[in-house]
């Protein structure tokens, strides 16, 4: 029976003024959203958030990339550079309880909304700023996207074959990575803003947020000294850890291939393994028994182990690898994951009706409460939520704002 998702209200009446882009700031923002916040994205009357991919007098060229990162949002247009405009921003703000930037290095301050102009009209806001390096740092102006944070914060150095150049990760650790660290840290700030009435500046960079996802990397180092080898997606190496590795499975497409690993913290692992892949007769063969004799026989180990995956499909592997107690995991791309229907009946996939794309299948924020997954929204059209935010927020009428919009202020 699938699971029916609902609204969370656990931010309920908290309220946040969002001049995000792209992924870094709107994944941050997205995740707010889902859990209850009233979040009002700021966006360009011509072609707002460029993560729309809008050009004037054209069409979107790519709606799917922006719907990932603004779900369950409000959109308000509005000319930031013209003086009506600013002030409507500024009324935003002294209402607002987070706001949220990740414009280019001085952007948001040449606007007059940097942080101390801003703590002016409301002392309590949580003000917080992503960017790409981090205050002080040498980069400190220049630009970064994902694979700019993934080179400088350390992830690409230890991703990639061990005799190749080294590979950027394909997921956007780098933007959304960040943009979680931030959320979870707005969560703090709000939870001590209850007891003190403090408002705060958060801001965080994307290079010190990878530094963050390094640390089984850098702990490699404390105990070495040296940059940690690439091991690629083997670990399986002369006295490394033997079996850790993808292994290949039929019919031998790209992604046929199921990763199986035997931890050094349970030796029945081993065992257990031998006993799915119908290899009893090697239990306590001294050549394979202990981690150590395997390390010293990586290829025996792999082939041992692939001569049987490549009888099975990568699902009946796992299956069979993961029922007998090792740990086991398929390689799904983004095709087989958005048509698994289990991932659809728990409410991690779900499928909603998008104005200008129709059904879109996206995934909600991973976390239950009490059992239940929050619900997706739509994404925002452009200035879809003008008139019920100016109402709502500020209170005007509809003559009010009929005006902004015949002086191109919205």
């Amino acid at each position: 029976m699938a699971i029916t998702p609902v609204d969370l209200d656990c931010l309920a009446g908290v309220k946040v003024v969002d001049f995000t882009q792209f992924e870094a700031g709107p994944s941050c923002t997205e995740a707010l959203a889902w859990l209850g916040a009233e979040v009002v994205k700021i966006e360009n009357p011509a072609t707002g958030d460029p993560g729309r991919r809008l050009r004037p007098g054209q069409p979107d060229d790519d709606p799917w990339y922006f719907h990932q990162f603004n779900a369950n949002k409000k959109s308000l247009t509005l000319n930031l550079k013209a003086p009506r405009g600013l002030e409507i921003v500024r009324e935003l703000l002294k209402k607002a309880d987070v706001t949220v930037e990740n414009m280019a290095p001085g952007t948001i301050e040449r606007l007059g909304l940097g942080y101390d102009e801003v703590k002016k009209l409301n002392p309590g806001i949580i003000y917080c700023q992503v960017k790409g390096f981090g205050t002080g740092s040498p980069y400190e102006k220049s630009l970064a996207f994902d694979m700019i944070a993934q080179a400088a914060g350390g992830p690409i150095s230890v991703t990639g074959e061990s005799d190749r150049p080294p590979v950027k990760p394909g997921p956007s650790f780098g933007d959304t990575g960040t943009g979680m660290l931030m959320a979870i840290s707005i969560l703090g700030a709000l939870y001590k803003r209850q007891k003190t009435g403090q408002g705060r500046r958060l801001q965080v960079a994307m290079q010190d947020a990878m530094i963050h996802y390094m640390r089984v990397p850098l702990s490699r180092t404390q105990g070495t000294g040296r940059a940690p080898k690439r091991t690629g997606s083997s670990q399986s190496a002369p006295g490394g850890l033997v079996p850790s590795a993808l292994y290949p499975c039929k019919p031998g497409g790209p992604n046929d291939y199921v990763y199986v690993f035997c931890s050094r913290a349970n030796a029945d692992h081993w065992r257990r393994l031998l006993k799915a892949i119908g290899r009893e007769d090697l239990i306590g063969d001294q050549r394979y028994d202990s981690g150590a004799a395997r390390a010293e026989r990586p290829a025996e180990v792999d082939e041992l182990i692939a001569t049987w995956t490549r009888q099975h499909t990568k699902q009946e592997a796992m299956k069979i690898i993961g029922e007998a107690g090792v740990p086991a995991g398929a390689v799904y791309d983004t095709v087989e994951l958005m048509a698994d229907p289990s991932l659809a009946e728990r409410g991690i996939m779900q499928t909603i009706e998008h104005p200008t794309t129709g059904a879109l299948k996206m995934p909600a924020w991973p976390v239950r409460f009490d059992g239940t997954p929050p619900r997706v929204r739509p994404s925002p059209t452009l200035g879809q939520h003008k008139a019920e935010v100016l109402a709502g927020w500020l209170g005007m009428n509809e003559r009010e704002i009929d005006g902004l919009r015949a002086d191109g202020v919205i």
